[in-house]
Protein backbone atom coordinates (compact mmCIF):
# COMPACT_ATOMS: atom_id res chain seq x y z
CA UNK A 1 0.00 0.00 0.00
CA UNK A 2 1.74 3.33 -0.98
CA UNK A 3 1.48 6.06 1.20
CA UNK A 4 -1.08 8.10 -0.58
CA UNK A 5 -2.94 5.69 -0.15
CA UNK A 6 -2.89 5.41 3.59
CA UNK A 7 -3.17 9.28 3.67
CA UNK A 8 -6.51 8.94 1.79
CA UNK A 9 -7.50 6.18 3.93
CA UNK A 10 -6.91 8.15 7.27
CA UNK A 11 -8.79 11.06 5.97
CA UNK A 12 -11.69 9.28 5.39
CA UNK A 13 -11.86 7.60 8.86
CA UNK A 14 -11.46 11.39 10.22
CA UNK A 15 -14.80 12.13 8.60
CA UNK A 16 -16.48 9.53 9.26
CA UNK A 17 -15.65 9.89 13.32
CA UNK A 18 -16.51 13.69 12.86
CA UNK A 19 -19.88 12.72 11.44
CA UNK A 20 -20.47 10.29 13.79
CA UNK A 21 -19.68 12.68 16.49
CA UNK A 22 -21.51 15.79 14.83
CA UNK A 23 -24.81 12.93 14.60
CA UNK A 24 -24.32 11.95 18.09
CA UNK A 25 -23.86 15.61 19.73
CA UNK A 26 -27.49 16.35 17.59
CA UNK A 27 -28.91 13.47 18.28
CA UNK A 28 -28.75 14.37 22.49
CA UNK A 29 -30.05 18.13 21.41
CA UNK A 30 -32.80 16.51 20.69
CA UNK A 31 -33.31 14.93 23.20
CA UNK A 32 -36.25 15.75 25.56
CA UNK A 33 -39.64 15.14 27.08
CA UNK A 34 -41.76 13.08 24.66
CA UNK A 35 -44.78 14.49 23.69
CA UNK A 36 -47.85 14.02 21.30
CA UNK A 37 -48.98 16.55 18.83
CA UNK A 38 -52.23 17.91 17.26
CA UNK A 39 -52.26 20.20 14.27
CA UNK A 40 -54.74 23.25 14.78
CA UNK A 41 -57.48 23.57 12.43
CA UNK A 42 -60.45 24.91 11.19
CA UNK A 43 -63.72 22.65 12.23
CA UNK A 44 -67.46 22.85 12.95
CA UNK A 45 -68.31 22.91 16.27
CA UNK A 46 -71.76 22.67 18.45
CA UNK A 47 -72.12 23.36 21.96
CA UNK A 48 -74.30 20.77 23.80
CA UNK A 49 -76.08 20.80 27.01
CA UNK A 50 -77.11 17.06 27.64
CA UNK A 51 -79.36 16.55 30.43
CA UNK A 52 -81.72 13.68 32.05
CA UNK A 53 -85.05 14.07 32.65
CA UNK A 54 -88.78 11.91 32.30
CA UNK A 55 -91.33 11.88 29.41
CA UNK A 56 -94.76 13.73 30.13
CA UNK A 57 -97.85 14.53 27.66
CA UNK A 58 -98.16 18.34 27.43
CA UNK A 59 -101.32 17.99 28.72
CA UNK A 60 -102.38 15.51 31.41
CA UNK A 61 -105.86 15.90 33.55
CA UNK A 62 -105.80 14.42 37.14
CA UNK A 63 -109.62 13.42 37.87
CA UNK A 64 -111.05 13.49 41.33
CA UNK A 65 -114.46 13.62 42.62
CA UNK A 66 -116.60 16.83 43.51
CA UNK A 67 -118.51 14.81 45.48
CA UNK A 68 -118.61 11.95 48.19
CA UNK A 69 -120.18 8.68 47.06
CA UNK A 70 -119.95 5.00 45.86
CA UNK A 71 -118.65 4.23 42.28
CA UNK A 72 -122.08 2.20 40.85
CA UNK A 73 -120.68 2.29 37.48
CA UNK A 74 -116.86 2.17 36.08
CA UNK A 75 -116.87 2.48 32.34
CA UNK A 76 -112.87 2.66 31.36
CA UNK A 77 -109.70 0.63 31.96
CA UNK A 78 -106.45 1.87 32.24
CA UNK A 79 -104.78 2.39 29.01
CA UNK A 80 -107.90 2.90 27.07
CA UNK A 81 -108.10 5.46 24.61
CA UNK A 82 -111.20 8.17 25.18
CA UNK A 83 -112.48 11.32 23.13
CA UNK A 84 -113.52 14.62 24.96
CA UNK A 85 -116.88 14.04 26.77
CA UNK A 86 -116.69 10.60 26.92
CA UNK A 87 -118.57 8.83 29.92
CA UNK A 88 -115.99 7.44 32.48
CA UNK A 89 -118.06 6.69 35.95
CA UNK A 90 -120.40 7.51 37.96
CA UNK A 91 -121.03 7.69 41.75
CA UNK A 92 -124.22 7.15 43.37
CA UNK A 93 -126.75 9.76 42.46
CA UNK A 94 -129.72 8.80 44.97
CA UNK A 95 -129.08 11.66 47.61
CA UNK A 96 -128.39 13.86 45.53
CA UNK A 97 -131.53 13.03 43.55
CA UNK A 98 -133.65 13.56 46.63
CA UNK A 99 -131.85 17.04 47.04
CA UNK A 100 -133.02 17.89 43.53
CA UNK A 101 -136.72 16.60 44.39
CA UNK A 102 -136.92 18.46 47.58
CA UNK A 103 -135.74 21.87 46.05
CA UNK A 104 -138.43 21.49 42.85
CA UNK A 105 -141.06 20.77 45.08
CA UNK A 106 -139.73 23.63 47.50
CA UNK A 107 -140.30 25.94 44.67
CA UNK A 108 -143.10 24.84 43.49
CA UNK A 109 -145.11 25.76 47.03
CA UNK A 110 -143.36 29.23 46.84
CA UNK A 111 -144.84 29.79 43.07
CA UNK A 112 -148.18 28.78 44.43
CA UNK A 113 -147.96 31.26 47.21
CA UNK A 114 -147.02 33.52 44.93
CA UNK A 115 -150.20 33.51 43.18
CA UNK A 116 -152.33 33.34 46.57
CA UNK A 117 -150.29 37.17 47.13
CA UNK A 118 -151.59 38.27 43.84
CA UNK A 119 -154.82 37.50 44.32
CA UNK A 120 -155.55 38.80 47.27
CA UNK A 121 -153.18 41.91 46.15
CA UNK A 122 -155.76 42.12 43.73
CA UNK A 123 -158.47 42.06 45.96
CA UNK A 124 -156.85 44.99 48.10
CA UNK A 125 -156.51 46.95 45.25
CA UNK A 126 -160.63 46.49 44.24
CA UNK A 127 -161.37 47.34 48.08
CA UNK A 128 -159.05 50.74 48.26
CA UNK A 129 -160.72 52.00 45.13
CA UNK A 130 -164.19 51.56 46.85
CA UNK A 131 -162.47 52.87 49.71
CA UNK A 132 -161.56 56.21 47.17
CA UNK A 133 -164.93 56.26 45.76
CA UNK A 134 -166.44 56.71 49.35
CA UNK A 135 -164.22 59.13 50.43
CA UNK A 136 -164.97 61.23 47.04
CA UNK A 137 -168.51 60.62 47.76
CA UNK A 138 -168.20 61.89 51.05
CA UNK A 139 -166.53 65.30 50.04
CA UNK A 140 -168.62 66.23 47.85
CA UNK A 141 -171.86 65.91 50.79
CA UNK A 142 -169.63 67.36 52.91
CA UNK A 143 -169.66 70.77 50.73
CA UNK A 144 -173.19 70.82 50.11
CA UNK A 145 -173.75 70.24 53.86
CA UNK A 146 -175.93 66.70 53.29
CA UNK A 147 -173.60 64.51 55.47
CA UNK A 148 -172.13 64.49 59.14
CA UNK A 149 -168.24 65.05 60.13
CA UNK A 150 -168.51 61.43 61.29
CA UNK A 151 -169.64 60.02 58.47
CA UNK A 152 -166.70 61.63 56.16
CA UNK A 153 -164.07 61.08 59.07
CA UNK A 154 -165.30 57.19 59.09
CA UNK A 155 -164.98 57.36 54.87
CA UNK A 156 -161.07 58.73 55.52
CA UNK A 157 -160.09 55.94 58.05
CA UNK A 158 -161.67 53.46 55.47
CA UNK A 159 -159.64 54.84 52.80
CA UNK A 160 -156.47 54.90 54.77
CA UNK A 161 -156.41 51.16 56.36
CA UNK A 162 -157.20 50.11 52.69
CA UNK A 163 -154.05 51.75 51.20
CA UNK A 164 -151.88 50.36 54.17
CA UNK A 165 -153.53 46.98 52.90
CA UNK A 166 -152.77 47.76 49.52
CA UNK A 167 -148.99 49.07 50.42
CA UNK A 168 -148.64 45.37 52.65
CA UNK A 169 -149.86 42.87 49.50
CA UNK A 170 -147.37 44.56 47.58
CA UNK A 171 -144.33 44.21 49.96
CA UNK A 172 -145.52 40.32 50.88
CA UNK A 173 -145.34 39.82 47.01
CA UNK A 174 -141.76 41.67 46.45
CA UNK A 175 -140.75 39.59 49.88
CA UNK A 176 -142.33 36.13 47.76
CA UNK A 177 -140.42 36.79 44.88
CA UNK A 178 -137.03 36.67 46.23
CA UNK A 179 -137.71 33.86 48.30
CA UNK A 180 -138.70 32.08 44.86
CA UNK A 181 -135.36 33.71 43.44
CA UNK A 182 -133.73 31.62 46.52
CA UNK A 183 -135.12 28.18 45.71
CA UNK A 184 -134.46 28.66 41.94
CA UNK A 185 -130.77 29.41 43.00
CA UNK A 186 -131.02 26.08 45.04
CA UNK A 187 -132.11 24.13 42.54
CA UNK A 188 -129.55 25.20 40.02
CA UNK A 189 -126.83 24.13 42.44
CA UNK A 190 -129.02 21.06 43.64
CA UNK A 191 -128.96 20.16 39.69
CA UNK A 192 -125.10 20.70 39.52
CA UNK A 193 -124.21 18.83 42.34
CA UNK A 194 -126.34 15.71 40.56
CA UNK A 195 -124.16 16.67 37.61
CA UNK A 196 -120.91 15.78 39.42
CA UNK A 197 -122.06 12.25 40.08
CA UNK A 198 -121.33 11.49 36.00
CA UNK A 199 -117.78 12.17 35.23
CA UNK A 200 -116.67 12.65 31.50
CA UNK A 201 -113.12 13.06 29.99
CA UNK A 202 -112.27 16.65 29.74
CA UNK A 203 -109.51 15.77 27.09
CA UNK A 204 -109.37 13.24 23.94
CA UNK A 205 -106.44 11.05 25.37
CA UNK A 206 -105.29 7.39 27.39
CA UNK A 207 -106.40 6.59 30.70
CA UNK A 208 -102.74 6.28 32.07
CA UNK A 209 -104.20 5.49 35.63
CA UNK A 210 -106.88 4.29 37.77
CA UNK A 211 -107.31 4.46 41.20
CA UNK A 212 -110.64 3.23 41.52
CA UNK A 213 -112.91 0.06 41.37
CA UNK A 214 -116.48 0.38 40.96
CA UNK A 215 -118.18 -0.65 44.16
CA UNK A 216 -115.61 1.31 46.26
CA UNK A 217 -116.34 4.88 48.13
CA UNK A 218 -114.64 8.26 47.13
CA UNK A 219 -113.32 10.57 49.27
CA UNK A 220 -113.69 14.38 47.86
CA UNK A 221 -110.51 16.69 48.73
CA UNK A 222 -110.46 19.38 52.20
CA UNK A 223 -108.24 22.30 52.77
CA UNK A 224 -105.69 19.90 54.15
CA UNK A 225 -106.42 16.73 52.64
CA UNK A 226 -106.00 15.98 48.83
CA UNK A 227 -109.29 14.10 47.72
CA UNK A 228 -108.95 10.69 45.57
CA UNK A 229 -107.61 10.59 42.19
CA UNK A 230 -109.75 8.15 40.50
CA UNK A 231 -108.39 8.52 36.57
CA UNK A 232 -105.19 10.36 34.95
CA UNK A 233 -106.10 11.33 31.15
CA UNK A 234 -102.73 12.14 29.14
CA UNK A 235 -103.04 13.58 25.53
CA UNK A 236 -99.95 11.45 24.16
CA UNK A 237 -100.24 13.81 20.66
CA UNK A 238 -97.93 16.44 21.96
CA UNK A 239 -95.35 15.33 24.65
CA UNK A 240 -92.61 17.01 26.31
CA UNK A 241 -89.02 16.13 27.83
CA UNK A 242 -88.78 17.15 31.55
CA UNK A 243 -85.32 17.74 31.95
CA UNK A 244 -83.13 18.76 34.99
CA UNK A 245 -80.12 21.24 33.42
CA UNK A 246 -77.13 22.05 36.06
CA UNK A 247 -77.11 25.78 36.78
CA UNK A 248 -74.18 26.50 35.56
CA UNK A 249 -75.73 25.75 31.75
CA UNK A 250 -78.66 27.09 32.12
CA UNK A 251 -77.48 31.16 31.32
CA UNK A 252 -76.75 29.06 27.64
CA UNK A 253 -80.23 27.82 26.98
CA UNK A 254 -82.88 29.79 25.21
CA UNK A 255 -86.22 29.17 24.00
CA UNK A 256 -86.42 27.52 20.50
CA UNK A 257 -82.88 25.85 20.87
CA UNK A 258 -83.45 22.46 18.91
CA UNK A 259 -82.53 19.52 20.85
CA UNK A 260 -81.97 15.76 20.13
CA UNK A 261 -83.76 13.49 22.68
CA UNK A 262 -82.94 9.47 23.15
CA UNK A 263 -85.73 7.33 25.67
CA UNK A 264 -84.34 4.47 27.43
CA UNK A 265 -87.11 1.89 26.56
CA UNK A 266 -86.52 2.88 22.63
CA UNK A 267 -82.63 2.35 21.97
CA UNK A 268 -81.29 2.89 19.04
CA UNK A 269 -84.03 5.66 18.26
CA UNK A 270 -83.77 9.69 18.48
CA UNK A 271 -86.80 12.41 18.25
CA UNK A 272 -85.78 15.78 17.68
CA UNK A 273 -87.41 18.64 19.67
CA UNK A 274 -86.76 22.55 20.73
CA UNK A 275 -86.65 24.53 23.90
CA UNK A 276 -90.10 25.68 24.83
CA UNK A 277 -89.97 26.23 28.77
CA UNK A 278 -87.65 27.21 30.93
CA UNK A 279 -87.62 27.63 34.87
CA UNK A 280 -87.05 30.46 36.59
CA UNK A 281 -86.73 28.42 40.24
CA UNK A 282 -84.50 25.79 41.00
CA UNK A 283 -86.36 22.57 41.30
CA UNK A 284 -86.85 21.94 45.56
CA UNK A 285 -85.17 19.24 47.07
CA UNK A 286 -87.49 16.56 48.70
CA UNK A 287 -84.10 15.37 50.70
CA UNK A 288 -82.62 16.33 53.22
CA UNK A 289 -78.42 16.68 51.60
CA UNK A 290 -77.39 20.19 51.39
CA UNK A 291 -74.74 19.34 49.45
CA UNK A 292 -77.33 18.76 46.27
CA UNK A 293 -76.61 20.14 43.21
CA UNK A 294 -78.72 23.41 42.21
CA UNK A 295 -81.00 22.12 38.71
CA UNK A 296 -83.58 24.07 37.09
CA UNK A 297 -86.18 22.70 34.77
CA UNK A 298 -86.05 22.81 31.46
CA UNK A 299 -89.20 21.24 29.00
CA UNK A 300 -88.17 20.37 25.87
CA UNK A 301 -91.27 19.18 23.21
CA UNK A 302 -90.91 16.74 20.46
CA UNK A 303 -91.96 17.54 17.19
CA UNK A 304 -93.80 14.86 16.18
CA UNK A 305 -95.61 11.81 18.01
CA UNK A 306 -93.92 8.98 18.98
CA UNK A 307 -96.02 5.59 18.95
CA UNK A 308 -95.65 3.10 22.11
CA UNK A 309 -94.50 5.96 24.67
CA UNK A 310 -95.42 5.89 28.05
CA UNK A 311 -95.71 9.23 30.69
CA UNK A 312 -92.32 8.40 33.07
CA UNK A 313 -90.34 6.97 30.48
CA UNK A 314 -86.44 8.21 31.60
CA UNK A 315 -84.69 9.99 28.83
CA UNK A 316 -81.97 12.46 27.73
CA UNK A 317 -81.85 15.15 25.98
CA UNK A 318 -79.10 17.67 24.17
CA UNK A 319 -79.62 20.52 24.20
CA UNK A 320 -77.70 22.27 20.70
CA UNK A 321 -77.18 25.97 22.66
CA UNK A 322 -74.54 27.59 19.83
CA UNK A 323 -73.33 26.55 16.71
CA UNK A 324 -69.55 27.59 14.74
CA UNK A 325 -68.86 26.53 11.08
CA UNK A 326 -65.38 26.43 9.86
CA UNK A 327 -63.33 27.97 13.04
CA UNK A 328 -59.77 27.38 14.66
CA UNK A 329 -60.57 24.73 17.25
CA UNK A 330 -58.23 23.27 19.59
CA UNK A 331 -58.52 19.95 21.02
CA UNK A 332 -59.61 19.81 25.05
CA UNK A 333 -57.04 17.91 26.45
CA UNK A 334 -54.51 20.28 25.27
CA UNK A 335 -55.89 22.99 27.47
CA UNK A 336 -54.14 23.73 30.84
CA UNK A 337 -53.86 26.46 33.26
CA UNK A 338 -50.23 28.48 34.41
CA UNK A 339 -48.85 31.20 36.57
CA UNK A 340 -47.37 33.12 34.22
CA UNK A 341 -45.15 36.70 34.67
CA UNK A 342 -46.97 39.18 32.34
CA UNK A 343 -46.83 42.94 31.76
CA UNK A 344 -48.58 45.57 31.86
CA UNK A 345 -50.26 44.80 28.48
CA UNK A 346 -51.14 41.24 29.38
CA UNK A 347 -48.41 39.96 27.48
CA UNK A 348 -46.28 36.79 28.43
CA UNK A 349 -42.51 38.49 29.93
CA UNK A 350 -39.72 35.62 28.68
CA UNK A 351 -35.94 35.65 28.92
CA UNK A 352 -34.31 34.98 25.86
CA UNK A 353 -33.30 31.62 24.84
CA UNK A 354 -29.69 30.04 23.80
CA UNK A 355 -28.77 26.25 23.37
CA UNK A 356 -26.95 26.20 26.81
CA UNK A 357 -30.45 27.58 28.78
CA UNK A 358 -34.22 27.29 28.14
CA UNK A 359 -36.33 30.83 28.84
CA UNK A 360 -37.40 31.22 31.99
CA UNK A 361 -40.99 32.40 33.03
CA UNK A 362 -40.91 32.02 36.41
CA UNK A 363 -38.99 34.52 37.82
CA UNK A 364 -38.97 35.26 41.65
CA UNK A 365 -41.03 38.13 43.43
CA UNK A 366 -37.66 40.23 43.62
CA UNK A 367 -36.92 39.92 39.80
CA UNK A 368 -40.23 41.12 38.43
CA UNK A 369 -39.89 44.95 37.13
CA UNK A 370 -42.78 47.32 37.17
CA UNK A 371 -45.92 46.53 35.74
CA UNK A 372 -45.04 43.22 35.74
CA UNK A 373 -47.11 40.57 38.03
CA UNK A 374 -48.06 36.57 38.21
CA UNK A 375 -51.33 35.46 36.59
CA UNK A 376 -52.96 32.37 36.26
CA UNK A 377 -53.25 32.12 32.39
CA UNK A 378 -55.28 29.30 30.36
CA UNK A 379 -53.50 28.63 27.27
CA UNK A 380 -51.94 25.63 25.56
CA UNK A 381 -48.07 24.13 24.82
CA UNK A 382 -47.07 24.86 21.37
CA UNK A 383 -44.07 22.97 19.91
CA UNK A 384 -41.44 26.08 18.49
CA UNK A 385 -38.03 24.77 17.86
CA UNK A 386 -38.29 21.88 19.51
CA UNK A 387 -39.37 23.35 22.78
CA UNK A 388 -42.54 23.84 24.62
CA UNK A 389 -43.85 27.14 24.65
CA UNK A 390 -47.06 28.22 26.13
CA UNK A 391 -49.55 30.30 24.61
CA UNK A 392 -52.27 31.54 26.41
CA UNK A 393 -55.19 32.25 24.25
CA UNK A 394 -59.09 33.00 24.42
CA UNK A 395 -61.67 30.43 23.98
CA UNK A 396 -65.66 30.42 22.90
CA UNK A 397 -68.20 27.92 22.91
CA UNK A 398 -67.01 23.93 23.39
CA UNK A 399 -67.88 21.03 21.49
CA UNK A 400 -67.44 17.69 22.54
CA UNK A 401 -64.03 17.20 21.85
CA UNK A 402 -62.72 20.61 21.06
CA UNK A 403 -62.64 24.38 21.95
CA UNK A 404 -63.51 27.45 19.71
CA UNK A 405 -60.49 29.47 19.60
CA UNK A 406 -61.13 33.11 19.61
CA UNK A 407 -57.32 34.63 19.85
CA UNK A 408 -54.01 33.30 20.31
CA UNK A 409 -53.99 30.75 18.21
CA UNK A 410 -53.83 30.15 14.53
CA UNK A 411 -54.14 27.70 11.91
CA UNK A 412 -51.20 25.47 11.36
CA UNK A 413 -49.97 26.05 15.04
CA UNK A 414 -48.62 22.23 16.81
CA UNK A 415 -50.16 22.02 19.95
CA UNK A 416 -49.01 19.46 22.45
CA UNK A 417 -51.96 16.62 23.50
CA UNK A 418 -50.54 13.80 25.22
CA UNK A 419 -49.99 11.81 27.67
CA UNK A 420 -51.36 13.84 30.33
CA UNK A 421 -48.56 13.29 32.55
CA UNK A 422 -46.99 15.52 30.41
CA UNK A 423 -49.25 18.25 29.65
CA UNK A 424 -49.59 18.51 33.33
CA UNK A 425 -46.49 18.92 33.77
CA UNK A 426 -44.55 20.80 31.24
CA UNK A 427 -42.96 24.18 31.66
CA UNK A 428 -42.69 26.93 29.47
CA UNK A 429 -39.28 26.60 27.75
CA UNK A 430 -39.29 22.44 28.02
CA UNK A 431 -37.09 20.47 25.30
CA UNK A 432 -39.68 18.29 23.71
CA UNK A 433 -39.23 15.50 21.37
CA UNK A 434 -42.31 14.71 18.86
CA UNK A 435 -43.35 11.16 19.09
CA UNK A 436 -46.36 10.78 16.84
CA UNK A 437 -47.92 13.67 15.21
CA UNK A 438 -51.34 13.11 14.89
CA UNK A 439 -53.46 15.33 12.36
CA UNK A 440 -57.65 15.07 12.62
CA UNK A 441 -59.51 15.05 9.51
CA UNK A 442 -61.99 18.07 9.25
CA UNK A 443 -65.28 17.10 11.14
CA UNK A 444 -68.12 18.38 13.25
CA UNK A 445 -67.90 18.36 16.54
Amino acid sequence: MTRGKKILIGIGVVVILGALAFANVKFKRQEGTVVNVETVQKRDLQAIVSASGKIQPQRLVNISADTMGRVTNLAVEEGQRVTKGEFLLQIDPRNLTSAVNQTQASLAAARSQMEQLRVSSESNKASLKQAQDAFTRQQQLWKQGLTTKESLDNAENQLKMRQAEATASERQIETQRLRMQQEEASLDNARYNLSKVRIESPITGIITRRNIEEGETVVIGTMNNAGTVLLTVADMSVIEAEVEVDETDIPTVQLGQKAKITIDAMPGKSFAGKVTEIGNSPIQATGTATTQATNFKVKVTVDAEIPDVRPGFTCTAEITTAKRQAVVSVPIQATTVREMVVDKEGKIVREPRNDKRPSRTSLQASELKPGQERKELEGVFVVRDNHAEFVSMKTGIAGEKYFEVLSGLKEGDQVIVGPFSSVRELADGTAVKIEAAKRSPVAKT
